[in-house]
């Protein structure tokens, strides 16, 4: 039996794991279940994981993995204000209408499954470290559900380097992204620095600057003026092989 604390924050990991691929940090859990103080994460995750409804996997940041989703008979309660659709693949009888609950328009799991696939694009590999001038791959393409996409043209790319690992994104790993030339402050954007060298970082603007933040201590914020630096694309998702 889960406290109605943990409860919620299963719900989120959850929702926010299917939405993006990665887990999220620690002050996005604390701000969405209204808590004042990140050590009450902790211990609900601890919680958690005791009981056995998720793993932690200490050798990568922000590594969270659902293990089990508690069985209940009843509709669940909705998850926090700010916490993602839920889209997971669920056990039998265990939140049976927790996405249409959220988020009536997202298609549920099983329509995801059996939506037709689409080639994405592959325009080669960007650095999550120094900028460096990507390339493309022409003609090489991965293939995803059409369901998990939405609405305009997506691209992918493949992750070099370390700078955005407290996000939850390897080196390594393969990011897709929806093209677009505006974003909101404080989402994950590929930025196209001087017209020539693009760079995956999250996006903070002041005025007539921008910075574009790493998730990693070990590497700095760059800051820019307006004109040098345009937007590319917004992360939506993110592809991890494990051989």
């Amino acid at each position: 039996m889960l406290t109605r604390k943990q409860h919620q924050l299963l719900v989120f990991i959850d929702g926010y794991l299917r939405r993006t691929g990665f887990s999220p940090s620690f002050d996005e859990m604390k701000e969405a279940l209204d808590l004042r103080s990140k050590s009450g994460i902790h211990r609900l995750i601890s919680a958690l994981e005791e009981r056995g409804f998720l793993r932690r996997h200490h050798h990568r940041a922000r590594a969270l993995e659902i293990l089990r989703l508690p069985v209940t008979e009843s509709t669940p309660q909705a998850a926090p204000a700010g916490a993602p659709a839920n889209t997971h693949t669920a056990e039998t009888g265990t939140f049976p209408r927790l996405a249409h609950s959220h988020d009536p328009a997202r298609p549920s799991p099983l329509d995801e499954a059996r939506s037709p696939v689409i080639g994405v694009p592959l325009f080669g590999r960007i650095a999550a470290g120094l900028p460096i001038e990507a390339f493309r791959d022409q003609g090489e393409q991965i293939e995803i559900p059409a369901g998990q996409l939405g609405s305009g043209q997506h691209y992918a790319l493949h992750v070099s380097g370390e700078s955005m690992i407290e996000a939850g994104i390897l080196d390594g790993d393969t990011v897709i992204i929806r093209q677009t030339e505006t974003a909101e402050n404080g989402q994950i954007v590929v930025a196209l620095v001087d017209g020539q060298e693009v760079t995956l970082k999250r996006l903070r603007q002041k005025g007539k600057s921008i910075a574009l933040e790493p998730a990693n201590a070990h590497f700095e914020t760059q800051i820019f003026p307006q004109n040098r630096v345009s937007i590319q694309g917004v992360l939506i998702g993110l592809y991890r092989r494990y051989d």
